[in-house]
């Protein structure tokens, strides 16, 4: 089975993968500036993941982070379609399998990260955008 290499940030060749891992980390201060505490970035679970899993008391957040340059193609939180949406379920279930808590609540999260030229970046938070089977 052949596996991924690890390469550095730094030698990342596309701009959006940069913008992606930019857009993150931007989420990550936002949230955690929030008061929620950061789980898991980049949790795998086979070839699923989630961009992020906070916490706050027995509240978890499974978030994905969708980071935009402009608004050409839409809101980045407008950006998910149902194969992710299933793949987040099942990364979610996973993490919830091995790591959640007696007590936990759970719900999914979208994160939009709009990077414009010339401006801070914007960011926004959609609380229990959606749930799984619904």
């Amino acid at each position: 089975m052949p596996t991924r290499s690890f390469v550095p940030v730094a030698d990342w060749s596309d701009p959006r993968h940069v913008r992606g891992l930019r857009g993150e980390q931007l989420a990550l201060a936002w949230l955690t500036a929030r008061g929620w505490e950061v789980e898991a970035h980049r949790f795998r679970a086979g070839r699923h993941d989630i961009d992020l899993i906070i916490r706050r008391v027995e509240l978890v957040a499974f978030v994905e982070v969708k980071t935009r340059a402009s608004l050409a193609c839409g809101h980045p939180v407008q950006a998910l379609g149902w194969q992710k949406l299933r793949s987040l379920a099942w990364a979610a279930e996973c993490w919830r399998a091995r790591f959640g808590r007696r007590g936990d609540r759970y719900r999914f999260d979208v994160v939009g990260v709009l990077l414009g030229k010339g401006r801070p970046p914007e960011v926004t938070h959609l609380e229990d955008a959606w749930r799984p089977g619904g």
